[in-house]
């Protein structure tokens, strides 16, 4: 029998790479649907609001508002993935791209976060270098990682492509919040499948005692940015930040509390310039005092 040539069993092993494994065939033609990937890519800057409440309206509004992400607090919230999933379909065309903060980094936490649609996985208070692991192993299928094939509204939200596709459309944000996270952050931010490594400010206050601006405080945070920029990562931050820290391209915005007291006051300013000013003030110098 005549042995099969060589271009032949190249392209026999090129289909079957294919079959087992299309998001390295087809990497070149992946469909990015994580338009928080995009825009970083480009280089421009992302913001995402801070979302506790399983209420879907006010979920809906704020993914509608102009942000582009949401980041779903389940850290420091009731919200179960229930709530969670039922936000997130309740709003599947918004433009904000659903991002969740685990409750910490073990592979049912990822793999449920990922299941109903989450693009984003914000991994908190990394001190370990065994927690960031486990995060990027679940949040990707292999051959990268280790996320199996569970049911969810993934593939719903996302295309029949999502399988081929999830392995660049993840992403995941390492946040440092206390010294011994700086510690390790050279080797957080050069470890494969972290996209941000993100500067906790409150956390990094709270564990050390210290305020923004004192010299140690401050030491530890270029070394987190400085880390960070030189692997070539996103560094994130809180919004306070964006227009006073240069190198940050990814921020996380208020809460919906917040956000909600903001545009209350605004609706009321817009409505009466004397709004909130003492009775017999001038809101502008020269005018009259308010009644």
């Amino acid at each position: 029998m005549k042995r099969p040539t060589l271009p032949w069993l190249r392209c026999t092993l090129l289909a079957a790479t294919a079959l087992a494994f299309p998001q390295i065939a087809g990497s070149q033609q992946t469909p990015i649907f994580n338009t928080v990937k995009q825009k970083l890519a480009e280089g421009r800057q992302v913001v995402g609001a801070t979302v506790a409440t399983a209420d879907a309206d006010i979920y809906c509004a704020v993914a509608d508002s102009g942000f582009d992400f949401i980041w779903i607090e389940m850290q420091h919230s009731p919200l179960t993935y229930a709530d969670a999933a039922r936000m997130i379909w309740a709003c599947r065309d918004a433009p904000a791209i659903p991002f969740i903060r685990i409750p910490a980094a073990t592979e049912g936490d990822i793999q449920k976060a990922t299941d109903i649609g989450a693009l984003g996985i914000i991994v908190p208070m990394v001190d370990s270098m065994e927690e960031i692991q486990t995060a990027v192993t679940y949040a990707h299928f292999p051959p990268f990682g280790k996320r199996s094939q569970g049911g969810g509204q993934y593939g719903a939200l996302w295309g029949s492509d999502y399988r081929a596709a999830a392995n660049d459309n993840i992403m995941v944000v390492a946040m440092i919040e206390q010294p011994a996270g700086v510690s390790i952050v050279e080797e957080v931010a050069n470890l494969e499948g972290v996209d941000v490594v993100f500067v906790a400010s409150s956390d990094l206050g709270s564990f050390t005692g210290l305020p923004q601006g004192h010299p140690d405080y401050e030491a530890l945070v270029t070394t987190v940015k400085e880390t960070t920029l030189r692997a070539g990562r996103t560094l994130g931050g809180p919004l306070a930040w964006k227009s006073t820290r240069e190198g940050y391209g990814f921020f996380q915005a208020p809460t919906t509390t917040s956000l909600v007291r903001t545009g209350a006051r605004a609706v009321l300013e817009a409505a009466d310039p004397c709004y909130g000013i003492p009775s017999g003030q001038a809101p502008v110098e020269g005018e009259d005092p308010c009644p």
